[in-house]
């Protein structure tokens, strides 16, 4: 199954990582540059065999300079348990692999790894850090409010970074936490479409919930819930209410 994904070309390099590769070659650094990268790819090898293990659709693996990302082509209500298991596995891969590198008495790795165990669990989109706090926060609140909570957190921290990162003359930090930001910006402005497709999946497929809630705002759906809504009329589900939604 992984050699069909490898033949599709899932694994991808981003532009500016061949930039950065060159820049270490240049500087003398294709050591430590090898060395991140290798961790880099480790960790998302650890989200890419979770997500194939749990029959998710792998868009493609961007390898960045300072991480990775993991795209999947599925729906917004896949169980919470699924989520929080592709984004921790991430992180788990790569502090075994650190392990296994200090058995072998390789300790150069533990100084990366901690760099990038650190940035990436930070909560801040689109860090692994922000898909685990989306997740327990998607526990207790609202799908819609959640994702607000999550972006909003996302752009008080990577502000907060940038600001120190420039008080304290760290380039390579500012420009992460710039790229972070033009990042953040689109989840911003995508914040409705995204709930609206959440909602659309509710209308076109039919999930089997095991838990339900009885709201009475159509901006107030759970994940992993299934909703039955208080009218004046009395109490709908929500296929019903989705249907007046969309077919007016």
């Amino acid at each position: 199954m992984v050699k069909k994904y490898l033949m599709k070309n899932i694994f991808k390099i981003h532009p500016l990582t061949y930039i950065t590769i060159l820049i270490a070659l240049i500087t003398g650094n294709f050591k430590n540059i090898f060395i991140f990268m290798t961790i880099i790819l480790i960790h998302e090898m650890g989200h890419f065999l979770t997500a194939l293990i749990l029959k998710w659709k792998v868009t493609k693996v961007v390898i960045l300079p300072f991480g990775g990302i993991t795209i999947f082509n599925e729906s917004l209500n896949k169980p919470l348990k699924e989520e929080f298991l592709i984004a921790i596995m991430g992180p788990i891969v790569q502090i075994l692999f650190t392990i296994f590198m200090n058995i072998l008495n390789l300790k150069i790795f533990n100084y990366f790894s901690f760099i990038i165990l650190f940035l990436n669990l930070i909560p801040i989109y689109p860090m692994d850090g922000s898909k685990i706090l989306n997740i327990f926060l998607n526990k207790f609140f609202p799908f819609k409010l959640s994702h607000s909570i999550t972006n909003y957190l996302s752009l008080f921290l990577i502000l907060f970074l940038l600001f120190l990162s420039i008080f304290k003359h760290e380039l390579l930090y500012i420009i992460f936490s710039i790229l972070i930001i033009i990042k953040l910006k689109d989840e911003f402005i995508n914040h409705e479409l995204i709930y609206q497709k959440f909602l659309y999946e509710r209308y076109l497929y039919n999930f089997k919930f095991k838990k339900f809630k009885i709201i009475q705002d159509i901006n107030k759906f759970y994940k992993d819930n299934y909703h039955y809504f208080k009218t004046k009329k009395g109490i709908i589900d929500e296929k019903q209410l989705l249907y007046i939604k969309y077919n007016p």
